[in-house]
């Protein structure tokens, strides 16, 4: 009797454990990502590179809130702006990643991206340089003495320069934008059968990797 009770659980288990299996193996190297050849990051990162400037950039800004509502308390995001598209000039993209790293020491980050995209995207208004993005930010509720003490101080500057280091670092992986590195060593590469639930659930599996 208790041999067969052994039996009749283990039976009952093996459904689960063919969908545990078939959760695992739902992304496959090689389709849905790849795997570089680095070093993995000590706590899981999902880092976007992305541009303003970019309207596939824009359209995928509703993903990056549904990948920080699914991803696990210890993670980390991280957007990284880059300064090598062809949709404006190396300074003006300079600039716009100094406003993002000055809204992120504000601890406004979020708001200030989207007012940013908004005005390229929605007004169809032009960004020549910082002066512009600073209208940005006062329009938007910022006082701009803080705006400019931000703009000159060293944390800003610091951060700078780990914006830039992530974009040499991953530069031959970045081919165009938005592209994400996860954890160091992961790119996820989507497929025209994917929903966008399945990027973002694609994404955040992957920043459970070691």
């Amino acid at each position: 009797m208790k041999k067969f009770a052994v039996l009749f659980v283990m039976a009952l288990l093996l459904p689960l454990t063919a969908c545990a299996q078939e959760a695992n193996t739902k992304w496959k190297e090689g389709t849905h990502y790849r795997v570089l050849d680095e070093e993995a990051t000590d706590k899981p990162v999902i880092t976007e590179f992305f541009s303003f400037w970019c309207p596939h950039c824009f359209q995928f800004e509703p993903i990056v809130k549904d990948i920080k509502a699914k991803m696990g308390d210890n993670t980390t995001f991280t957007k990284v702006h880059v300064n090598f598209m062809n949709f404006t000039g190396p300074e003006v993209q300079d600039a716009a990643t100094k406003a993002m790293v000055i809204a992120r020491a504000m601890k406004q980050e979020e708001a200030m991206n989207t007012a940013i995209f908004n005005y390229i995207h929605k007004q169809r208004a032009s960004i020549t340089n910082l002066k512009d993005l600073r209208n940005i930010f006062v329009v938007n509720g910022v006082d701009g003495a803080e705006f400019d003490k931000l703009a000159n101080s060293f944390g800003v500057n610091s951060m700078l320069r780990k914006n830039q280091k992530l974009i040499d670092k991953n530069r031959g992986y970045i081919k165009g934008v938005p592209s994400f590195i996860i954890n160091g060593k992961y790119q996820p590469t989507f497929t025209a059968d994917m929903s966008l639930e399945d990027i973002s659930d694609l994404i955040v599996w992957l920043s459970t990797q070691k």
